[in-house]
């Protein structure tokens, strides 16, 4: 199946080479960069490459806009051009792509394939224990109120099939920062769609800076506390379209 890995990048000049080239050894797998103005010249490099690679496509937004529209705006691209799989991945190599043939293995029997930390096999790497009880913190948090069993719904690398991101209202999704990683599970979960975690290793950002900021880790509460107000649950069948039959 062929796959589109979707690369969010703000001043991500240090890594964007490397994880683009570490991504297309993987086979029948293009990628595209949403950069968002970045002024230390990412999108410069990603245009560069994509000149003699015609497996990169580069889309440029004016504006350092989140997380979430970046992602939004790569899905729609990604299917507007027929792409039967969609990943997400960070592009400051915390994430390894030589684990995109395991995801894309995974989405041959299941809908939406997460990276977790924090299933055995997974691991992190680099951070302080403050910054991990966060991240666990935040997990609990997702799973008490929303009621998936998800250990890692934060994860950022991630492989949506087509149909779910079809069938997801995607002009719905409001969050902008990391809290879009929950929200998109919880309705591909409220969806009837079926989500497996694999284990992986997150590895802290060797270069530049960290994105995270008290607003977003706040944004993230409030909209977790909205979705479960929603009491919105699991329905008892699958979704028609999903591959778990």
């Amino acid at each position: 199946m062929k796959a589109l890995v979707v690369l969010p990048t703000y001043n991500e000049a240090d890594t964007i080479r490397e994880v683009i080239s570490r991504t297309l050894a993987t086979p029948d797998v293009d990628v595209l960069v949403v950069d968002d103005g970045s002024p230390d010249g990412t999108g410069r490099i990603a245009d560069e490459i994509a000149s003699s690679e015609p497996r990169v496509s580069v889309l440029h937004r004016a504006e350092k806009a989140g997380l979430g529209p970046a992602y939004v705006a790569g899905f729609r691209h990604g299917m507007a051009r027929e792409y039967a799989l969609l990943l997400e991945m960070d592009s400051d190599l915390s994430h390894d792509p030589s684990d995109i043939g395991r995801f894309i293995a995974a989405s041959s029997s299941h809908d939406l394939v997460i990276g977790s930390r924090y299933i055995p096999g997974g691991a992190v790497r680099n951070w302080s224990k403050a910054r991990e009880a966060l991240s666990r913190a935040g997990n609990f948090y997702a799973r008490a109120l929303l009621g998936f069993r998800l250990t890692d719904a934060t994860g950022g690398f991630r492989c949506f099939r087509r149909a779910v991101l079809e069938t997801i209202p995607l002009e719905r999704v409001g969050s902008a920062g990391y809290g879009f990683q929950i929200e998109m599970a919880w309705r591909t979960w409220t969806l009837g769609f079926d989500i497996a975690e694999i284990p992986i290793t997150f590895t802290e950002r060797r270069a530049g800076a960290s994105k995270m900021s008290q607003r977003i880790v706040m944004e993230a509460l409030w909209r977790v506390l909205l979705f479960a107000l929603k009491f919105r649950r699991r329905p008892r069948e699958r979704h028609l379209r999903s591959v778990v039959r």
